[in-house]
Formats: structure tokens, C-alpha cells, sequence
């Protein structure tokens, strides 16, 4: 049987990086068994014969219904470059997002990743996937712009003759919509001499450390002593719903005892956010997701009008509220990240070439 590298090994690793912090800090897979923090893998001509259990995570699953009509304008979907041309050469790098239908969301984060890993790997073409259908069914009936599916992309790859495939997702974590796409990938190996697979964003405990250097200076016109800063994730039941609160632990032991996480659809909630500011002597709480993009969630589960939204919880408690629509993809040192986790993939693809 073909030698599948560091795959299988590098998806039974992730307890050890969440206790390596202590009350640690890092990005914490969804599931106790598939809560494993991958080193770059590398498949050689490989086939998986253990699938991941597929589960289309209601992560930011977008409310999209297409039967409904938005009363609200997310961009101009052509200034997005959806990447799904052909003359593919023999190096591809093949970003893999969940995917937004907020279109100048979609251009100003997940476009903005791979524009500047289109940058920093020239003999690479730079393709994209996303793994949710339902955003790309809305977006094509909304907008007349379709995008490549992770199945399109890489029958596309193969139907241009790509012969070194390198995937960068741009999860938030090792959970299991990254599990999903490399077993995804995985049943295609076999058509490519070589895949590597980059990281998701916080895999390391140094992810985690330039994450929060980088959320910290995004935020830092607002640190003036009277203001709570607070950043929204999506949340899990599974696992890797620990990476929040070891980001929120380690923001406090670092002394940014103004910053507080929680999530949407897990712990810490809305209220218990609520209940840590309370403690402090603040005036005005600033709202930003702690997402890649900018979509679905940020604007109605965060910034919406509805009574249950952060926006009306926090001013119902009587604080001044700012929200900032903006995602993490934005920033250019969240972009640097991934570029890194790149590197280490195409650096270990370049290695199985060398032997």
C-alpha cells in the first residue's frame, strides 16, 4: 500500500497541544478523536482507507436560503476573483475556505489570503475551493458567479495535469471540516504525484501568540481603560471548542484583561462575555467576529438589530456599542500565518521531490 506520511499520525495529535499551555491557548480540533493539531502532511500517491464521519458544520452554514430574497446588499460579487480558471500548471496551491456569500466579505478576506499567497508562491497557481455548497448555490443564483466546490477543484487540477498539489485551508482550526477535506482529498491522491497539506490558522502555540499580537494591534486605537473589547467566535459542541477559551486565557495572562472571547453557538456565550465585562469598569464595548470572514454571523448574530444579536444584549445593558464588520482574513498578519503554514507545506512537498 502506498505511504500516506504524516496524516493519519498528525490527526491523533491535538490533546497534546491544547494542555501544552497549561489552561492553554490553541486551535483545537472538534471532536475528541479527530481533535488532532496536524504537522504538514504529504501524500504520496495515496489513498485514505479510514474516512472522516462527514459532517457539514453549521460553522458559519450562513443561513442562505435561496427562496428568500436579501433585503441587504453584501458588494459586487465581480470584483471577486473567484480563481476557478483553467491553464493550471504543474504546481498548484489550492486554497480551501468554507466560504461566504457576503461578497465584499469574500473579497476582502478569503480573496485577500490567497492574493497574497499568490504573492509569495509565484510557481504555484493559486486556485480556490469552497466547502460549502449552499454558499455557492446562493451565490451563483444570486449573483450569476459560480464558484468551484472542493470535488470541481480538484477534478479541474486533474483535468489540467497538475502534478504537485499543495491545499492551504483557511480554517480557524483542526476540526472537522479540515478532517473533511483531507479525507476528501485523500480519494484523489492517487491522480497527483504529490499533496501537502498546510495547517489551519491556529494549530500552534505560537499561532496562537501571533494571532493574539495581531488582534491586539488591529484593536489598539481603542484601548483607552474604559472600553471592553470583544471578540465573537462561531463555537462547537465538539472539542475543539476549547481553542476560544485557551485564546481568551491566554489574552488575560498576558495582561489584555479588556479582551474578552465567546462564541455564538457554544461557550463562553453571549452572556457570559456579558457577565465578565460587567465586572470591569467599562463604558463602551467594541463588537469584531473572530472569524476569517465577515459574513452571516458577524452581521446579524453580532451586529444585527434583533434582540438576541451581541449588539442588543450589550446595549441593553447600557454600554455604548461599536461594531467592526471586518473578518481576520483582512489582516495582514493573519495573512502572513497562513503564507507560513504554506511554506512548511510546499517545503515538505519540495522534500518528497528531493528523495
Amino acid at each position: 500500500m502506498k505511504k500516506l506520511n504524516t496524516l493519519l499520525m498528525s490527526l491523533a495529535m491535538v490533546s497534546a497541544v491544547l494542555t501544552g499551555c497549561g489552561t492553554s491557548t490553541e486551535n483545537t480540533p472538534e471532536s475528541s478523536d479527530e481533535t488532532a493539531v496536524p504537522e504538514t502532511s504529504v501524500l504520496e500517491t495515496t489513498t485514505l482507507e479510514e474516512e472522516t464521519k462527514s459532517e457539514e458544520t453549521s460553522a458559519d452554514a450562513e443561513a442562505e436560503n435561496n427562496d428568500e430574497e436579501e433585503n441587504y446588499n453584501t458588494g459586487d460579487a465581480s470584483l471577486d476573483k473567484v480563481r476557478n480558471e483553467d491553464g493550471i500548471g504543474e504546481n498548484e496551491l489550492l486554497v480551501i475556505s468554507f466560504g461566504t456569500s457576503f461578497n465584499d466579505s469574500r473579497r476582502l478576506t478569503i480573496g485577500a489570503i490567497e492574493g497574497a499567497l499568490d504573492e509569495a508562491f509565484p510557481d504555484y497557481d493559486i486556485r480556490r475551493g469552497f466547502t460549502a455548497n449552499i454558499v455557492i448555490d446562493h451565490v451563483q443564483s444570486r449573483d450569476g458567479v459560480l464558484i468551484d466546490d472542493v470535488d470541481s477543484a480538484l477534478n479541474r487540477a486533474i483535468n489540467n495535469g497538475v502534478k504537485n498539489l499543495v491545499i492551504q485551508p483557511t480554517h480557524l482550526m483542526n476540526g472537522l471540516e479540515y478532517h473533511d477535506v483531507v479525507a476528501e482529498v485523500a480519494q484523489y491522491a492517487d491522480a497527483f504525484e504529490h499533496v501537502s497539506f498546510g495547517e489551519p490558522l491556529l494549530t500552534s502555540d505560537e499561532d496562537f501568540k501571533r494571532v493574539e499580537q495581531a488582534i491586539v494591534d488591529w484593536t489598539s486605537e481603542f484601548d483607552d481603560g474604559e472600553t471592553a473589547i470583544c471578540f465573537m467566535g462561531h463555537g462547537t459542541e465538539a472539542d475543539s471548542n476549547q481553542v476560544y477559551q485557551k485564546m481568551q486565557d491566554l489574552l488575560t495572562a498576558d495582561g489584555y484583561e479588556n479582551y474578552f472571547v465567546g462564541t455564538v453557538e457554544a461557550e463562553p456565550s453571549v452572556e457570559d462575555v456579558l457577565s465578565a465585562v460587567q465586572e470591569g469598569n467599562y463604558k463602551r464595548v467594541i463588537l469584531e467576529p473572530l472569524m476569517v470572514v465577515a459574513g452571516d454571523h458577524a452581521n446579524n448574530d453580532m451586529a444585527g438589530d434583533e434582540e438576541d444579536s451581541w449588539k442588543s444584549v450589550f446595549e441593553s445593558a447600557g454600554y455604548e456599542v461599536e461594531c467592526l464588520l471586518r473578518g481576520l482574513g483582512e489582516n495582514e498578519d493573519i495573512q502572513k500565518i497562513y503564507i507560513d503554514h504554506a511554506q512548511t507545506a510546499v517545503d515538505a512537498l519540495t522534500g518528497e521531490n528531493a528523495e
